[in-house]
């Protein structure tokens, strides 16, 4: 025996042959079984082929395997039942995952979570605030591109937190991302009953609640492919609205419209473009991080998706000019028809309070207005369906990665995070609690538990990035040997990283200081709930774990770590892409 094979224990495990072919109804049955993959594989026990427990490996400490040679006879290191998606199915496309994240970043943060940044900050802080998160966001996504690309993995960014930061980190951020979505949940489906309102106030909000909580949890039954479809075709509905909104609003703003009023930029001087001095300001950036969160959905579906090297970049990228081309005209032109002290902004609930609706409403527009409600009750249902989809696939990571309950790990044959997604659809019940009288307060501060958390969750992608770049540097790699490099490096990660804390520090002034009220906790906490709750979570594992700290010459880069091209495949690609004119290069730079 040689000395590689003593201190390499080999672990064999013999392929199951499948039984004979069943019907319908027992396929049907079988689909909720543990899925078998290649040659009779079920992940369960090919990873404990790949991680025998006397490995000495700890994934929760960010460790990697250490001296394990594994063979498992049937299955190549390049088999998808040996890749390290947790049995979810690689079925998303290129499509799919600019779709996703466009639909779950389009939502009622945009239409309706405006109307108070309006209010409250004047249609200027409203640009500006926007405009500055979008240029931030760039630099997010390019980071998460760079991180999903490399490692295609099931829980994303929350993973990378507990490999490149610290893991008591990692576990408060996998724990804080998934409350800001299963909170979500519950609250969209109230916000779709005060859009249904708008047509019919006679029905129970139970039965309507219940209608979608059951089309949502049908669609994502559906598995990651029905999931993917789904938002294909409420971004594109939502997309074309907006278009339409931009295209509309430019003629109302022209006085096209019935009332024949020329509006022009009056409401930017009468009653102004600001309002409440710099509070007022820094009171935007909250909302304009909720209307934009959602847009890092792109990297969670990475473990999903066919082909992430060739398709999450562009993912990234795009959908990035997209969104904030969407936000910032559409915005703009809203805060040219729409006065932020207009009694609607103030006084309004729902699709009612939408400043996209009142601009048609003031323009005398009458039919358009419930037109405009349904695309929002179709953003409602989109960023549930976001919503469920992202809490079940970052519990189930969790679990994987010993941070959550160990039942949580389970997948079925479809690739579907069963008991994930059941406790999503139990949380979704909470949205019956719009039958009682109280429901307003519980809401808030339901929406106060995910109110910061997306802030925190960009911010650890950045300084993640950060990490990530010290360990492959210190483990002897290149920036070259990258499938895809953020586009200004570990620069743009400290300018993302850093600006998302100015906006937690801005936050903290207005949650101290509230607009129009002396200072007190209720007030505080509402705006600031996310804080604490991330600081409790973290010191909790950090006092139960004891992890150490990760030095970046031992953080695990190997694990999960996508089959990249030769270096020679990757010089090509970059040589074609360095021979295009000077705006080609640009535009392959940048989207």
């Amino acid at each position: 025996m040689s000395d590689s094979d003593s201190t390499s224990p080999t672990t064999v495990v013999n392929p199951v042959t499948p039984g004979p072919r069943k019907g319908l109804f027992g396929r049907a049955i079988d689909s909720f079984k543990p899925p078998i993959g290649q040659n009779g594989f079920t992940p369960e026990r090919t990873k404990a082929a790949v991680y025998p427990k006397n490995a000495g490996m700890d994934p929760e400490k960010g460790q990697k395997p250490d001296g394990v040679k594994t063979t498992v006879q049937g299955v190549s290191d390049d088999d998808e039942a040996y890749d390290d998606n947790g049995g979810l199915h690689r079925a998303l496309g290129g499509r799919h995952l600019q779709m996703i994240a466009l639909g779950g970043s389009i939502g009622t943060g945009l239409f309706i979570g405006s109307g108070g940044a309006f209010n409250s900050g004047g249609p200027g802080s409203v640009l500006i605030g926007f405009s500055l998160v979008g240029i931030m966001l760039f630099t997010v996504v390019n980071a998460l591109g760079e991180l999903a690309c490399t490692f295609p993995i099931q829980g994303s960014f929350s993973i990378y937190a507990t490999r490149f930061i610290h893991p008591s980190w990692g576990f408060a951020m996998g724990w804080n991302y998934a409350l800001q979505w299963i909170v979500t949940l519950p609250t969209e489906l109230s916000a779709a009953v005060l859009v249904i309102k708008y047509w019919d106030t006679s029905t129970s909000p139970a039965v309507w609640i219940s209608l979608l909580l059951g089309w949502v949890f049908l669609v994502n039954m559906l598995g990651v492919r029905g999931y993917g479809e789904a938002e294909v075709v409420y971004s594109m509905i939502k997309v074309i609205a907006i278009l339409g909104f931009i295209i509309l609003a430019i003629v109302i703003n022209a006085g096209g419209a019935p009332d024949h009023h020329y509006y022009g930029a009056h409401t930017w001087y009468d009653p102004g473009a600001f309002n409440n001095g710099f509070k007022g300001f820094c009171s935007v950036f909250v909302t304009a991080a909720f209307a934009f969160s959602g847009t890092e959905l792109v990297g969670l579906a990475a473990a999903e998706t066919a082909n992430p090297r060739k398709t999450l970049p562009t993912a990234t990228k795009q959908v990035f000019w997209r969104v904030t081309f969407f936000y910032i005209v559409s915005l703009l032109l809203v805060g040219f028809l729409v006065p932020y002290n207009d009694p609607n902004l103030l006084n309004g609930s729902g699709a009612a309070a939408s400043p996209f609706v009142i601009a048609i409403k003031n323009a005398r527009i009458k039919a358009l207005p419930s037109i405009f409600n349904a695309v929002i009750l179709i953003s409602v249902l989109s960023v549930g369906n976001s919503a469920t989809f992202a809490t079940s696939r970052t519990l189930t990571a969790l679990a994987g990665y010993r941070q959550a309950p160990k039942f949580l790990m389970y997948v079925d044959r479809e690739g579907r995070p069963l008991f994930s997604l059941l406790i999503v659809i139990v949380f979704g019940c909470l949205g019956y609690i719009n039958l009682s009288s109280s429901s307003s307060t519980v809401f808030n501060w339901l929406l106060a538990i995910g109110g910061l958390s997306v802030l925190f969750t960009w911010a650890s992608i950045c300084f993640a990035h950060i990490r990530f770049r010290q360990a492959w540097k210190a483990q002897g790699h290149t920036v070259e040997e990258l499938p895809f490099r953020a586009a200004f490096g570990v620069w743009g990660s400290w300018f993302g990283g850093l600006f998302n804390v100015l906006i937690l520090v801005a936050t903290f002034y207005v949650a101290v200081w509230p607009i129009g009220l002396q200072p007190n906790a209720n007030s505080f906490f509402l705006s600031y709930l996310a804080a604490p709750i991330i600081l409790v979570t973290f010191i909790a594992h950090l006092l139960w774990k004891r992890p150490g700290l990760l030095h970046p010459s031992s953080m695990d880069i190997d694990t999960g770590r996508s089959n990249f091209p030769s270096l020679e495949t990757l010089r090509a690609e970059r040589a074609e892409v360095a021979s295009k004119p000077f705006f080609g290069r640009w535009f392959s730079y940048l989207c």
